[in-house]
């Protein structure tokens, strides 16, 4: 048995918006393979004002579970919310992870084991059948990073990565509260602060329950968007 500590080794920081078909599943697989691993750990579900029992299963989760908490706010967005676990975490590493079960717990092990060797460990996702809309977003990003920060990082916004924390910290003031995808510019941020980075392989899986919905005029929309806050933070201070 892992002894918890008051610095938990690992802060999970997972944000979720009406995502109750999915939650139960992504904590159980999660805190399995965790425990399997040996790790002392802490997974923080944030939920993002969801309409629907995301919050009602998380609770019955943690009333058994002493590593699981949660936290609500009203609705805010993805990004800001992603910004405050970011903010909160206390673990000497912290890992972001998605509620959609999209990328199973599996890959984990191999970004842990490497952990000592980089600051930033993402896992990059293969296997994605996108639809048209979303990938241009994916280019308009890595594009943006790439030629802004030369950042060689082929997943910029990927919601599977492990960083050390105190790195985390110093990125983390740099990028704007409301920021729309604060991964993308933590990813640029990486590269110019001359962080470690690795991007190990990970699969995609469909999305097992809900729907996410894309149209090419919000993809558009969402790339311009991230363009300026990567440019605003480029250029701003250091």
């Amino acid at each position: 048995m892992v002894r918890s500590r008051a610095v938990p080794e690992l802060s999970v920081v997972i944000p979720a918006y009406n995502e109750a078909g999915n939650i139960a599943e992504v904590i159980g697989e999660w805190t399995t393979e965790l425990d399997r691993l040996g790790i002392d750990y802490l997974v923080t579900v944030y939920d993002d004002g969801s309409r629907d029992d995301t919050e009602k299963v998380v609770r019955g989760l943690a009333a058994s579970r002493q590593r699981l908490r949660i936290e609500r706010h009203s609705n805010i967005g993805h990004g800001p919310t992603i910004l405050r676990g970011y903010r909160q975490a206390r673990g000497e590493w912290v890992l972001q992870i998605d509620s959609d079960r999209e990328i199973r717990a599996a890959a984990f092990e191999q970004l842990w084991r490497h952990r000592h060797e980089y600051d930033l460990l993402m896992g990059r996702r293969t296997d994605r059948a996108s639809p048209v809309a979303r990938r241009v977003v994916t280019w308009m990003a890595r594009t943006t990073i790439r030629s802004l920060f030369g950042a060689p990082v082929q997943d910029v916004n990927t919601p599977y990565r492990l960083v050390r924390r105190d790195a985390l910290e110093q990125m983390v003031t740099r990028i704007p509260d409301a920021a729309f995808a604060p991964n993308v510019i933590m990813s640029g941020l990486a590269a110019r602060d001359g962080l470690r980075i690795v991007e190990y392989p990970v699969r995609h899986h469909p999305r097992a329950a809900g729907m996410s919905t894309l149209s090419a005029v919000s993809a558009l929309r969402m790339g311009w968007r991230c363009f300026r806050e990567a440019v605003a933070v480029r250029f701003g201070p250091r």
